[in-house]
């Protein structure tokens, strides 16, 4: 059996992670791997090339929403509407943006709403989260295009007219 450090729940051997609480479990011998930060390549698409049905998604978004829209990664296309003023990432089923990888924490990071624009916060997660391929370690804040990158997810940040204003 594999005692849980966090929670004491013993597991059954061989277990990676604990049943009750979801820890990881660690055994002698275990070593930690982080994923790299992958280096643009010539096969990305450039950032100004936004359809116009993305342009016009930007464009009608509530005032204090924002989009965050995957340009690379498992999920390439797919777009996450923050509208609330905590919006949770990660592995997890019930984050409000799942993101199912393994290079993903369980409870990644999280998208904050302020008075000034939205923000992001990482939560302690293994492979880290960048904000413009620079390493988030404080809650920073978050502009329009700037680049969001979560395990293999690279997402661009999109805010709509109004709330710039």
């Amino acid at each position: 059996m594999v005692d849980c450090p966090a929670c004491g729940h013993q597991n059954g051997v061989g277990s990676n992670f604990c049943s009750q609480c979801g820890e990881k479990l660690t055994r002698l011998g275990d070593t930690t791997r982080t994923i790299p930060v992958v280096v643009e390549d010539s096969t990305s698409r450039p950032r100004s090339e936004v359809s116009t049905e993305v342009q016009r998604a930007i464009q009608d978004l509530p005032p204090n929403n924002a989009l965050l829209m995957v340009e690379r990664g498992p999920d390439t296309g797919a777009r996450y509407l923050l509208d609330t003023d905590r919006s949770t990432a990660g592995r997890h089923p019930r984050s409000d943006i799942f993101l199912d990888d393994i290079t993903v924490s369980r409870h990644h990071c999280s998208f904050i709403r302020t008075d000034s624009g939205f923000a992001i916060e990482d939560l302690g997660s293994l492979n880290g989260t960048y904000v413009n391929r620079v390493l988030v370690d404080q809650t920073t804040p978050l502009r329009q295009g700037d680049e969001v990158q979560i395990g293999k997810f690279r997402m661009i940040f999109c805010v709509s007219d109004a709330s710039l204003r």
